[in-house]
């Protein structure tokens, strides 16, 4: 088994889902999107703990995803996000997926596949109100009637049900004007189709930063993503909500030299000790998901002390100073994040990132351990 390990408190999970919630209210329906195997936690691991919130719905972003958790067990609708292509459409009906589309074509030939399998697929009809990457435009331009006009051709397909519409909020922590803009898109879209008679079952515009700052359009479901997991998506927790990190990157102390001054480190010799030195070997690198911009400017946590990263970050190990770390020894824990002594925000900020790239950077080589 590798020393290095994501350690996964599903307690914590659990206690966010309740607090997101609380949040937005019990006639609200929470659509987690556990996408890019839940963020890097583990998708299949979820079960439990979504199933003992009544989640009754979960949203991936590609299609093996989504076979991937059927043929683990999950039995609750899955939402496909990505739009789907041609060769993707057997699948959705092969393992009763729900659709996320945008045109017609897509529509006509799931209903077809649905008609030839005597069975019936559900889709949700995704709007661009100015995130600018896939679906029907949401404005007062001349595009508008013509997607209300493709929604109502949807409509009449007889093996298929338009069961949700949703949109995406492109910059709700940054701009508050823009954002209600959207809002306001959406708003006036789903009056036109109640105009005529189309009635949709859930509408969806709120993602994480959204639940939680924009909770007037919550509608009857959100999306919540990172905050299951006890983070926001510029690194600041929300005041509505008290959010547990559930996360902490370890690793262990591998090797322990002593060095004289003037010793280089590491490739490209880009770090060169100043004096007498104490330095400790790391068997994680950058195919382990530790970042190589944490090079000669991160830190990681050894009993409850920092120690600095000195010299590039390798593919297999990286290198600490502990040399003011008195009691270190081989075998001694290393967080690279407990979001105790050294936060996950604190790593992404360091790599110039968000902590959904940190966090889906932690490979497969990583042993996912979680607490119960």
């Amino acid at each position: 088994m590798s020393v290095n390990r994501l350690e996964i408190d599903l307690n914590k999970i659990d206690y966010n889902l309740k607090q997101i919630k609380q949040c937005v209210g019990e006639k609200v329906e929470l659509l987690p999107v556990i996408k890019a195997n839940a963020y890097g936690i583990g998708a299949v691991a979820l079960k439990d703990v979504l199933e003992s919130n009544n989640i009754n719905y979960v949203a991936v972003a590609m299609i093996k995803e989504a076979i991937e958790l059927r043929n683990n067990g999950f039995k609750m609708p899955i939402m496909v996000l990505n739009e789907i292509l041609d060769c993707e459409v057997e699948d959705i009906i092969k393992y009763n997926l729900t659709a996320g589309i945008s045109t017609y074509e897509i529509a006509k030939k799931l209903n077809e596949c649905a008609e030839k399998k005597k069975t019936s697929v559900k889709v949700h009809i995704k709007v661009d109100t100015g995130m600018g990457r896939v679906g029907l435009i949401a404005t007062d331009s001349s595009e508008f009637e013509k997607d209300i006009e493709t929604i109502e051709k949807i409509k009449e397909l007889k093996n298929l049900e338009i069961e949700g519409i949703y949109s995406h909020l492109a910059s709700p922590d940054a701009e508050k004007d823009y954002t209600n803009k959207q809002i306001s898109l959406f708003d006036n879209l789903l009056t036109r189709l109640t105009e005529r008679n189309i009635n949709i079952k859930y509408k969806h515009i709120l993602a994480s930063t959204g639940i939680t700052d924009y909770t007037y359009a919550s509608y009857n479901m959100v999306r919540p993503g990172i905050i299951i997991y006890g983070h926001t998506s510029r690194g600041k927790l929300q005041t509505k909500l008290d959010l547990k990190p559930c996360t902490k990157f370890l690793s262990k102390v591998a090797y322990i030299k002593n060095v004289p001054e003037n010793t280089s480190i590491s490739y490209g010799r880009t770090y060169i000790t100043k004096g007498y030195a104490k330095i400790a070997t790391v068997p994680m690198g950058y195919a382990d998901g530790i970042r190589r911009e944490l090079s000669n400017k991160g830190y990681v946590s050894i009993n409850g002390e920092k120690a600095p990263i000195v010299g590039v970050v390798c593919m297999d190990n990286f290198m600490v100073d502990v040399t003011k770390i008195h009691s270190v020894k081989v075998g001694d824990d290393v967080a690279i994040w407990d979001n105790e002594n050294i936060t996950l925000e604190e790593v992404a900020s360091k790599c110039d990132t968000i902590v959904h790239d940190i966090l889906c950077g932690v490979t497969d080589r990583v042993n996912r351990v979680y607490i119960k």
